[in-house]
């Protein structure tokens, strides 16, 4: 099955397409470096400057173009999402699996760690975390990836203990298969369509908290991202006046985040037949 299998899977697909185009073109497609001043004729900061020819979305309170600021910022969404799906597919699949294979006093320990990780807030243990080990892009994926694989995890376990029962696991162990073969082999291939299914829409919560904890004051100050965009654009005042500032951003981050569930819905459908 393709996104394209429906209009809003297609309007996904061709926006996520789009976003990995710019971010690849990045450097090419800018007009101006996101983080230099930009300046007039007569040497004066270009100062919440309204889009122009010159400056097609405008400048910020401190003269920096919002375009590029945009486009540049396209590549820390895809480093982030990506990264911490990835992370966060690892950790939730692997407790997962372990967890349901094993059981007994294994399952207890790794789903009563689970629900520690469900009972801690995520936004203020991700901030208090990057407080202390640095405001810096890598910092604040550690932060995401280090609670949001519970989710997964507890998906994966449900299906582990239905699958751990199946014939073709029995006729593994009865024909000598280690429990590292069996679950690796046997078991992740069968469980591997609902890991993809939660990657994707992993990449979308990633985003936003990655967006979540930049607007709090705790993003990689080195770094432009649309989170840090309209962090800027409050804490400068101009939240209110300078609407080329805040709503490019703020558009971008909210059509990211729906066009990765809309494509992750097309393919919840493969991984769950009965929603076809």
């Amino acid at each position: 099955m393709s996104p394209f299998a429906s209009w809003s899977g297609g309007f996904g697909a061709i926006f996520l397409s789009l976003v990995v185009l710019i971010a690849v073109l990045a450097p090419w497609l800018s007009p101006y470096d996101p983080l230099v001043n930009n300046f007039d004729a007569a040497g004066q900061l270009r100062r919440l400057a309204p889009p122009s020819a010159a400056h097609l979305l405008g400048t910020t309170y401190y003269g920096l173009d919002v375009l590029s600021q945009l486009i540049h910022g396209t590549r820390i969404v895809l480093i982030v999402g990506i990264t911490c799906a990835v992370l966060i597919a690892l950790i939730g699949t692997n407790i997962g699996l372990i967890a349901g294979y094993y059981g007994g006093r294994v399952d207890t320990v790794l789903m009563r760690a689970t629900d520690l990780a469900f009972g801690v807030p995520f936004i203020p243990f991700a901030v208090v975390l990057v407080a202390l080990l640095g405001p810096s892009l890598w910092n604040t994926i550690i932060a995401i990836s280090f609670l949001m694989w519970r989710s997964t995890a507890r998906v994966i376990r449900s299906q582990v203990l239905s699958l751990r029962e199946r014939g073709f696991v029995k006729a593994a162990r009865i024909a000598g298969a280690s429990d590292m073969r069996i679950l690796y082999v046997h078991i992740f291939p069968n469980v591997l369509p609902m890991a993809l299914l939660y990657v994707s829409f992993d990449i979308a919560w990633a985003v936003l908290a990655e967006a979540s904890i930049s607007f709090l004051g705790f993003g990689d100050p080195h770094q432009t991202s649309w989170g840090q965009m309209l962090y800027l654009a409050y804490v400068s005042g101009s939240i209110r006046q300078a609407w080329w500032w805040t709503v490019p951003p703020g558009a971008a981050l909210s059509l990211f985040v729906i066009a990765v569930f809309l494509v992750g819905r097309e393919y919840e459908r493969l991984a769950n037949p009965r929603l076809r």
